[in-house]
């Protein structure tokens, strides 16, 4: 009797086994599944709405390299478990994407498995551009195949280790955290903010640097349903603010158009890009449309404080009480920071950014600190580098002399970051590297 059991447990466990692996091994449906193997050419405005879909989705960004060909790959990405390297999406039939199909790019795009079945690190925002359009979709595989030139350039192989690099782990993360399709307008909601909604949620990925992650380092929410959507969070060595109306660590006081000139600008009353949102600004955000623009604003304003709100609402404080303490930390900003950025703290706005009430000085300080030991990046406004850029000071100032004159910022003119010591500032110094003083423009053809 017992040895028929154990039979039986036997035969059901080879089941269960045979069935996971087909899962694993199925390729997943497509929409495009149906169409005609062999593809027609794209009108120009086929190819050219592709083009813009592209630059929703800052596919430049992360798939090319100030010294190599447009879209060919080669881009560095540390994980938590080694380093990764973006791909070749060039039409290449050997190394990029030549021979696939609009299917096949289909389910590489919006559900991360390439053509010959192997799964994509969730590096690729394939969570978010699940919400991605049939039509968009199909205009971006217009403009990947007939709009860019192809080129020859083998992929690098990432740098994990066996055995975690290995990838059909990754069908079971995809089920647990990737699971939806298509945007969906939202009923009791405009069509400006069901168009900001697609635009944030799907093509601009926001979530993928401004949503906290879980322990399986997946973002914990992928759409405004739930307050940890775009609630902030440290990626990288930057921490992503809160694109919420938080009350100190978010955009409460930003209005739409201060949203829009942001977007449009790098620059707004309150603030500059500088660290990664530089780079989705120099090749995405300044090429969006003014409608497109405004929608995402609009979506932005109407979230309410998120997850991460704390504090009441920053005011300005002259009281000379406020700045009374660190007086190393004073003594270091009135040498080397007030010239610019005003004994006042206001700074020279648009140009010059306030640092009293900046989202920096009250959120993680990883940005903070990362900003003063390494400096911004150029910002390229339409086609013209700025004049004023954030200059590295790691060469300048010891661990301990960063963080007092953080910590005199962090604490006056009613900020009120949390303390930042000298560790933290070494270990950060130790993980990154200068900004480039280099003006770099990456091209989409």
């Amino acid at each position: 009797m017992k040895l028929k059991k154990f039979g039986l447990i036997s035969a059901v466990v080879v089941c269960v086994a045979v069935l996971v692996s087909l899962w694993l091994m199925r390729t997943p449906a497509s929409h495009f599944d149906h169409q005609p193997m062999k593809q027609t050419m794209a009108s120009a405005d086929m190819v050219r709405k592709g083009e813009y879909v592209a630059r929703l989705s800052d596919c430049v960004a992360c798939h090319s390299t100030p010294d190599a060909p447009p879209f060919s790959g080669g881009l560095a990405m540390a994980t938590p478990v080694g380093k990764i390297f973006t791909t070749n999406i060039t039409p290449d039939n050997d190394t990029g994407i030549g021979r696939y199909t609009l299917a096949d790019f289909d389910r590489a795009v919006r559900q991360g498995v390439a053509q010959d079945g192997h799964r994509l690190y969730p590096a690729m925002p394939f969570p978010s551009y699940q919400k991605l359009s049939d039509d968009d979709i199909a205009a971006l595989y217009a403009f990947m195949k007939q709009g860019v030139k192809p080129v020859s350039r083998q992929n690098i192989a990432s740098e994990i280790p066996w055995p975690l690099n290995m990838r059909w782990p990754l069908a079971f993360w995809s089920a647990a955290f990737s699971r939806g399709g298509p945007y969906q307008s939202k009923e009791g909601h405009d069509a400006l903010w069901n168009r900001g909604a697609y635009l944030v949620e799907g093509p601009g990925h926001c979530g993928s640097c401004h949503t906290p992650r879980g322990l399986a380092f997946n973002e914990k929410a992928l759409d405004a349903s739930s307050p940890d959507y775009l609630a902030g969070a440290l990626l990288d060595g930057w921490y992503a603010p809160s694109l919420r109306n938080d009350a100190n660590t978010g955009i409460s006081r930003w209005s739409e158009q201060d949203v829009v000139t942001f977007l449009k600008q790098g620059r707004n009353q309150h603030a500059v890009v500088f660290g990664s949102m530089a780079d989705a600004f120099n090749n995405s955000t300044q090429f969006m449309n003014e409608d497109d623009l405004r929608a995402i604003a609009h979506y932005l304003k109407a979230l309410p404080a998120g997850s991460h709100n704390a504090g009441s609402h920053w005011q300005y404080q002259t009281t000379e009480s406020t700045l009374a303490g660190n007086p190393s930390g004073r003594q270091i900003y009135t040498a080397r920071c007030s010239s610019c950025h005003g004994a006042d703290g206001r700074g020279q706005a648009p140009w010059i950014p306030p640092l009293a009430g900046a989202t920096s000085m009250q959120v993680d300080s990883a940005s903070a600190i990362n900003v003063v030991l390494n400096g911004s990046a150029r910002i390229v406004a339409d086609g013209v580098p700025d004049a004023y850029r954030m200059p590295p000071y790691r060469k300048q100032l010891t661990d301990q002399q960063a963080a007092e004159v953080l910590n005199f910022i962090r604490t006056s003119w009613g900020n009120q970051g949390e303390k930042v010591d000298a560790k933290a500032v070494g270990e950060l110094r130790g993980k990154t590297d200068p900004a480039s003083s280099n003006v770099i423009i990456l091209q989409m053809r």
